[in-house]
């Protein structure tokens, strides 16, 4: 059995070097999971040195192995041309290498991979030897290139290779004989305040053109407000040479209402950024010293990509302060009506935002309503929430969209003219560790 493999072994060989000028390491690879341990170009240079001797052994006994000799011939050609599979990349790994050396110079990283892409002309030569030898024991073209540059890279810079999540991605393109980086993103969590009303969360697209570019928004696709997302982004970009930025937020307050308290926890994630460091001390500074009277951020600290779908899958129970317009109903109506809406509401989607969000009636919870201050026209009342409630149709009933509503109870058209949002609370499982760092925990 044993010299049956070796026989198939040998005349997998054969095959391979019949079809032209093959290199090394393209020979080797072809043979890759057998002889663990060593390369494949050691592997092809032993295939070579194996064929020729038995090319020599044939013809000193007088044989007539054509088999033999064809192979010998090959391998006397191998290196008089440019390997047909590879088309010579092997010959230039040391060039490759620089190339992505240039491409990484002002990249910070701690970690990198290499990736490859091949052209057309070379994945149509690997599929064309893999139908003639088959693939039982090969190993696709581009993961060698990966790693005989990647440890080109690394002897060079000393930085490791991680296969999960590496800082950075420097891709081959063998086509256009370029290097591109592909920049894991960054992601620094905190709590942002709002301290000024007719502020949206994050960028506000046109509603002429929901983005595109018109000559209502200037060709600039946003309604010309800025937002709490840009305010913070603008210094993050500069701080960390990033491209862009995503804003990911614990729920949203509406543009025309304050986020005090403290704060909103966010996270904002760094899209290709050169710099993967920086003091979020100084950062937080710089941050409120631009957005001043407008926006304070609080708590940054870098935390990984896993932490974005959990922000985001967690129920924020809120606390409100609202203005509540109540002329003609007074302060023992006020309360009695308040009392009425402490406990289980209906609520259909909103008139306001049923052209964005489905038509559907949710259950919520208002754990508490508390009168803070009466006068002949305004009240301002404390109201403390089940995440996901709408405190706006709370009060004005929404045309019955809400029940029971603050104005169902008292009888009268009331609706809030100011509203604040005090406090945004941590759900259970959800625990600081140290002052600006933050994980989930499963109870």
């Amino acid at each position: 059995m044993s010299h049956d493999r070796d026989s198939l072994i040998l005349e997998i060989a054969r095959a391979i070097l019949r079809e032209g000028t093959i290199c090394d390491h393209c020979l080797g690879r072809q043979f890759a999971k057998l002889s663990t341990g060593t390369t494949n170009l050691e592997r092809g240079r032993a295939i070579r040195l194996v064929l020729d001797m038995i090319a020599d052994v044939g013809a000193d006994d007088g044989g007539e192995d054509a088999g033999a000799r064809d192979t010998s011939a090959d391998t006397e050609a191998a290196g008089s041309g440019r390997c047909w599979v590879c088309n010579g990349a092997f010959e230039e790994l040391d060039t490759w290498a620089s190339r992505a050396l240039e491409a990484l110079d002002g990249c910070e990283h701690e970690t990198f991979l290499v990736g490859t892409r091949l052209s057309g002309l070379l994945s149509e030569n690997e599929e064309l030897l893999w139908e003639i030898v088959g693939t039982d024991y090969a190993e696709p073209l581009k993961s060698e290139l990966n790693r005989e540059v990647g440890k080109l890279i690394a002897d060079k810079t000393q930085k490791s290779v991680d296969f999960t999540k590496p800082d950075v991605v420097a891709i081959l393109d063998l086509a256009d004989a370029a290097v591109c980086l592909q920049i894991r993103s960054v992601y620094i969590y905190g709590r942002y305040k709002k301290l000024m009303r007719g502020i949206p969360q994050t960028r506000w697209s046109c509603r002429a053109c929901h983005g595109k570019g018109c000559e209502e928004c200037g060709f600039t696709g946003q309604m010309g407000v800025e937002s709490v997302e840009e305010l913070i982004a603008t210094r993050v970009i500069e701080a960390m040479s990033a491209v862009d930025t995503v804003f990911h937020g614990a729920g949203r307050e509406d543009v025309d209402a304050r986020m005090l308290g403290d704060g909103r926890p966010f996270i904002i994630e760094v899209r290709e950024p050169h710099r993967r460091s920086t003091d979020l001390a100084a950062l937080t500074q710089e941050i409120n010293e631009y957005c001043e009277g407008r926006v304070v951020v609080s708590g940054l600290t870098f935390v990984d990509r896993e932490m974005v779908g959990k922000l985001k899958s967690m129920k924020h129970d809120k606390v409100y302060l609202a203005t509540v317009s109540c002329a003609g109903v007074d302060q023992d109506m006020l309360v009695r009506a308040l009392d009425a809406i402490t406990g289980t509401i209906r609520q259909r989607t909103p008139s306001r935002v049923v052209h964005r969000r489905a038509d559907l009636v949710r259950v919520r919870k208002v754990y508490s309503v508390m009168l803070e201050s009466f006068s002949e026209d305004f009240a301002v009342i404390r109201i403390e929430c089940e995440a996901g409630l709408y405190v706006k149709e709370l009060v004005s009933g929404d045309e019955g969209r809400t029940v029971p509503s603050l104005a169902g109870a008292a009888g009268a058209d009331m609706v809030v003219t100011a509203l604040d949002v005090v406090a945004v609370k941590d759900p259970v499982g959800y625990v600081t560790v140290r002052p600006g760092a933050i994980v989930a925990r499963q109870l």
